[in-house]
């Protein structure tokens, strides 16, 4: 097989890459076989609770702001750095994309026993929660959002937490990211929604909502469960959710999400950190990666790892 064949065996057809325009994501799809993958995760779960070379290092700033914690340790696991690269992810993400790509931040999901589900939300600049862009898209661009690679690293299912979707909701905002919302720790687990158990990590994200009336329509959602080792693509501008871990089984739910964007795409601009779910970070030792192609304007910091099983070191 020609290189250029292998580079590509894994690109969306004709007929996916329609369906991804319609309906705002696409998937399941194997990136592991079932048993690799929990063994894999058997082994990750445990190398990831030492943190000395994690990009993030104030656990004081970051203590009981459980997203921040979990961002980006792509950076320095070997495991994780060579997952958002994986062919049968990238390959798929450049047919969307375009010839260059960064991934610029990756975060685990987890959902324990008895977890509320995630709001219904978009996300557009990702100033959702700190009220400030993280991504900026062309000014010619009415909104842009990311790719989100969503992997299973556990079984996921309806009774323990999964994704549902909107389809088509991918090309209009309900919400607008340029309002707050208030950090309020104490509504987690606290609030139900239309009946479910829902919230955002210690936000609301209906006061986000530009027209405060509105409700998603969830007679059309579809759930998206899949075998450890799967993993679904979509627009972080459909409208997306995730159901509460009923706690019929004591084992947690795993999703890891891989973020990707065109290079020429600016991340945290004229920003040094990120503060939001109650915690603030520095964003001295980030880096996005390139995944695909060669050319990143010199806005974008990059780190790079040309040599598999070997962290990555910025530039």
């Amino acid at each position: 097989m020609s290189e250029v064949a292998t580079e590509q065996r894994f690109h969306l057809t004709a007929e996916e890459r329609a369906q991804f325009e319609r309906d705002g994501f696409i998937g399941p799809f194997t990136a592991y076989s079932q048993d690799e993958m929990k063994e894999i995760w058997r082994r990750t779960r445990l190398r990831l609770l030492e943190r000395s070379h994690a990009a993030y290092q104030d656990l004081d700033a970051i203590s009981g702001a459980t997203n921040i914690a979990n961002y980006d340790r792509h950076l320095d696991d070997d495991f994780l750095a060579d997952h958002i690269c994986r062919a049968q992810i990238c390959d798929r993400v450049q047919s969307i994309l375009g010839p260059d790509v960064i991934c610029w931040r990756t975060e685990f999901f987890p959902k324990y026993p008895g977890d509320e589900g995630t709001d219904w939300h978009q996300a557009d600049t990702f100033a959702n929660a700190s009220g400030k862009p993280q991504i900026i898209w062309p000014e010619h661009e009415d909104f842009g959002g990311t790719i989100t690679v969503w992997t299973a690293f556990t079984d996921v299912t309806i009774a323990n937490g999964c994704l549902q979707f909107i389809p088509g909701t991918q090309n209009s905002m309900n919400y607008d990211e340029t309002k707050r919302m208030e950090y309020s720790p104490e509504q987690v687990n606290a609030k139900e929604k239309n009946g479910v158990r829902r919230g955002f990590f210690g936000y609301d994200y209906r006061q986000l909502q530009i027209d405060e009336n509105w409700e998603p329509d969830e007679s059309k959602a579809v759930p998206i469960q899949m075998k450890a080792g799967q993993f679904v693509i979509f627009w972080s501008t459909l409208m997306h959710a995730s159901y509460p871990h009923s706690g019929e089984s004591e084992e947690m739910r795993m999703g890891f999400a891989s973020r990707y964007v065109p290079s020429f795409v600016h991340v945290y601009p004229d920003s040094d950190h990120i503060e939001e779910y109650g915690g603030k970070i520095s964003l001295e030792n980030y880096g996005a990666v390139q995944v695909v192609g060669e050319h990143t304007p010199a806005y974008n910091r990059l780190v790079t790892h040309t040599t598999r099983g070997k962290r990555f070191e910025r530039n």
